[in-house]
C-alpha cells in the first residue's frame, strides 16, 4: 500500500501549469514544510526541524491549489509517493520523489494562521464574496459543477 498523510505549511505559492491538448489539465507543484522532532545528543531536549516535501496535484486538485492555496497556509495532504528520474542538461541522471495529491484539506481557519484561532477548517472566500462571519464562504446557487469537491 502506498499512502501518505502530511500536515504542514506551504513554503511558496503553488506553481501551476496546464497540459497541452484538447483537454488541458492543471498541474500544480509546491513544497510543504512538515515538522519533525529530532533528539539532540547534548541532552537539551527535543529540537524541532522540518522536512520539505515536494507535492504535485493534477486536474481538479491542481485547480483547487491554484485558486485557494497560498504560502504559509497550513494544510493536510493525503496522497501517494511517486518516484521518477530524468537526465538534466549536463547529462546527469536526477532522481525525484513527489507526493501526488489525492485530497487536500485546510487544517486551520484564516484567523489562526495569522496568530491564534480555533483550528477549524475553512474555504477562503474568493475576492468579491464574503463569508457569513463563521469562517465559511457562502456558495452561490448553481455553481455545483465548479466546486473542487462533492
Amino acid at each position: 500500500m502506498n499512502k501518505v498523510i502530511l500536515v504542514g505549511r506551504l513554503t511558496r505559492d503553488p506553481e501551476v501549469r496546464y497540459s497541452s491538448g484538447d483537454q488541458a489539465m492543471a498541474i500544480a507543484r509546491y513544497s510543504l514544510a512538515v515538522d519533525r522532532r529530532a533528539r539532540r545528543d547534548s541532552g537539551s531536549g527535543d529540537q524541532q526541524t522540518a522536512d520539505f516535501i515536494n507535492i504535485v496535484a493534477f486536474g481538479r486538485d491542481g485547480e483547487f491549489a491554484e485558486k485557494y492555496l497560498r504560502k504559509g497556509m497550513r494544510i493536510l495532504v493525503e496522497g501517494r509517493i511517486q518516484t521518477g528520474s530524468y537526465t538534466n542538461k549536463d547529462g546527469q541522471k536526477v532522481y525525484t520523489t513527489d507526493v501526488v495529491v489525492e485530497r487536500h484539506e485546510f487544517v486551520e481557519s484564516k484567523g489562526s494562521s495569522q496568530g491564534g484561532g480555533s483550528g477549524d477548517a475553512f474555504v477562503p472566500a474568493p475576492s468579491g464574496q464574503s463569508d457569513g462571519g463563521d469562517g465559511f464562504m457562502n456558495i452561490p446557487d448553481g455553481i455545483d459543477e465548479e466546486l473542487p469537491f462533492n
